[in-house]
């Protein structure tokens, strides 16, 4: 599943909210008004993700985000490479989204904590991106994930663009970009809400039997569990699978040759030996 992000360029008046051309990386297709959707082609340089700024200067806000992001990574990347024989997909973990032009430039970009692109290629002329730029992909994430660190008001705001200077960023994920799948997780509450894109607007996602979130386009599940009284946000396959992280699968491996090992002597035959 694809969506076709909406961009806003700027001109020498006032905002624009444009969409984003499917064949040409430097025409911008403007829309006049928010009621009329004439388009017409305007030749502009745009910058990509190696003129943009990588940073707006903000910092991680708990410490629980830096190794939440990790576990979703090393967990569900064997899938996807099963689903991505190719290799071509990529993770952004806190990672800017360009998709308005605006002045300072990273004021034009939201920063999901962890998010998933498919069908775009790992690195662009070899280097790893220092951003997503909507108007050189043109393929938006598939889902993108916010770990809630204040009250949660910053995750849901619906401010459209236009009304105030500053955009909500459920509205940028909703209408702009058009994820198809967004994910809010609060751990302190313990609770997680996901959201499917549908005919242009997001519906809360319903639980399974096993109180997990099916992401179908992904064949896995997202859930909480908890260790050690800290819940995390987990990934689960289609059968109820908790899939692991690489260091859980090496101490899964290690517990599991050690098994073997005992077999072994409890038979009389030494494992350093075989």
């Amino acid at each position: 599943m694809e969506s076709t992000p909406s961009l806003i360029l700027p001109d020498n008046s006032s905002p624009e909210i444009t969409t984003a051309p499917v064949d040409a990386s430097t025409e911008a297709f403007t829309e006049v008004s928010s009621t009329s959707r004439i388009s017409h082609p305007s030749k502009v340089s745009l910058p990509d993700h190696l003129q943009l700024p990588e940073s707006n200067g903000t910092f991680v806000k708990n410490f629980q985000e830096h190794p939440q992001s990790l576990i979703l990574t090393s967990s569900i990347e064997p899938v996807l490479q099963k689903l991505h024989p190719d290799r071509q997909y990529c993770i952004g973990q806190d990672s800017g989204i360009y998709w308005r032009l605006t002045e300072p430039a990273e004021k034009g970009a939201e920063a999901p904590d962890w998010f998933y692109v498919p069908n775009v290629p790992p690195l662009l002329k070899g280097e790893y991106r220092r951003s997503y730029v909507l108007w050189k992909e043109f393929i938006a994430p598939l889902i993108a994930i916010e770990f809630v660190s204040g009250n949660g008001a910053e995750e849901r705001d619906r401010t459209p663009a236009g009304e105030t200077n500053q955009v909500g960023k459920f509205w940028v994920y909703e209408q702009a970009i058009r994820i198809p799948f967004y994910v809010i997780f609060e751990s302190k509450k313990a609770s997680v809400e996901v959201y499917h894109l549908v005919d242009g607007s997001y519906e809360p996602l319903e639980m399974n039997d096993r109180g997990h979130y099916p992401i179908l386009p992904m064949g896995v599940e997202l859930g909480i569990q908890e260790d050690g009284g800290v819940p995390w946000l987990r990934w689960w396959d289609e059968s109820g699978n908790l899939l692991l992280t690489g260091e859980e699968r090496a101490i899964r491996a290690e517990a599991k040759v050690a098994r073997l090992a005992e077999k072994l002597r409890a038979l009389g035959i030494d494992p350093e030996e075989t």
